[in-house]
């Protein structure tokens, strides 16, 4: 189960210099707007010091972390929901992800062009929102639209779907997030199929490291994205020796947060050690399903351990012979740092 996020704000603003942080992938950056025309794809390992120490236990064969997928967009332009600028290839690729970072401007920088012609983070912020929610109002009243017969008919399913879309309707068309409106499981189940884009969950991250923040939206990080590209250039051991701590784990795992996400292990008998990405509330079978279909299907058991008490035990036969290894069914609930052996 691999998980994408697309990286999105107005043009110049540091997307492809953060995608190129993150990757290490060579992508083409300038003064100019919309350099990034395709969207640059790219998969980044999950840091991850608790794979290390179980792998340390095991002592597998191999050892494979957790991925996550970023997507560096074309910049936005107001109107981009009439199909201004990139408009609409950008709000098409951001409904193909899972979450979303918003890189906002902090930097000055005469040379680098300002499509609004001033540097204003909560200015930036609200263009960006006003186009991911009226192209939501559009996708809302072509679903409305499509229900209509089946809703003189005086359909039950159709009645209740008009609804719920009238309710998210009123709630955008009041200028807020989808995100942000209370609904029950039934009814995120039923707009899922739709993929709305303020429906998805964002981080804001500032380009910058002298200006102030958004005292109106929160954002959750603070970075100078060049100093990270020259970071990630650097060896383990090179950024180590010089004293220099990267932020763009920090990132990473505050990503795997709003996509509301929990690691569990796998040991594989000692041949691979494992991590893999689960949601929140995840059954012991649903996990089985994430390493293969048929550890799903054909689940019948799995014995589960904390990480920290298999660190503790000093291996998995000493953890199996002290009764450490709970032996849980297929409703069982996996816990964050799980570590788990299927039987099938």
């Amino acid at each position: 189960m691999s998980f994408s996020v697309g990286i999105v704000g107005l043009p110049n603003v540091g997307k492809s210099t953060l995608f190129k942080a993150l990757t290490r992938q060579p992508v083409d950056i300038a003064a100019y707007p919309f350099t990034t025309i395709h969207p640059n794809v790219g998969v980044v390992q999950i840091p991850d010091e608790r794979l290390e120490k179980i792998a340390q236990v095991i002592k597998p064969e191999k050892v494979t972390p957790t991925i996550i997928e970023f997507v560096d967009i074309a910049g936005l332009v107001k109107g981009a929901h009439k199909g201004e600028g990139l408009g609409n290839q950008f709000l098409a690729n951001i409904r193909n992800c899972d979450a979303i970072i918003e890189v906002v401007r902090g930097f000055e920088d005469p040379n680098v062009e300002h499509v609004t012609g001033e540097i204003n983070p909560e200015k930036d912020i609200e263009i960006v929102q006003v186009e991911l929610l009226m192209k939501d109002l559009e996708t809302l009243e072509n679903a409305l639209s499509k229900i209509e017969k089946e809703v003189k008919s005086k359909e039950k399913k159709a009645l209740k779907k008009k609804e719920l879309f009238d309710k998210v309707k009123d709630w955008v068309s009041q200028g807020k997030i989808i995100a942000e409106l209370e609904l029950n499981d039934e009814e995120k189940s039923e707009l899922k199929e739709f993929q709305f884009l303020s429906a998805k969950p964002i981080l804001y991250l500032l380009n910058t490291d002298t200006a102030p923040e958004s005292k109106k939206y929160s954002i959750q990080l603070k970075m100078n994205l060049r100093d990270e590209v020259e970071v990630s250039e650097l060896s383990a051991e090179e950024a180590k020796e010089l004293g220099i701590q990267p932020h763009l784990d920090q990132l990473i795992l505050a990503c795997y947060n709003i996509l509301d996400l929990i690691t569990f292990y796998t040991v594989a008998g000692g041949k691979e050690t494992r991590a893999w990405t689960l949601k929140k509330g995840g059954s012991a079978s649903d996990a089985g399903g994430v390493v293969h279909t048929d550890f799903k299907e054909k689940f019948i058991r799995a014995e589960v351990i904390g990480w920290q008490k298999l660190i503790e035990s000093g291996s998995w036969k000493n953890a199996r012979e002290t009764g450490q290894l709970k032996t849980v069914g297929r409703e069982h609930i996996i816990e964050d740092s799980d570590v788990i052996e299927f039987r099938i």
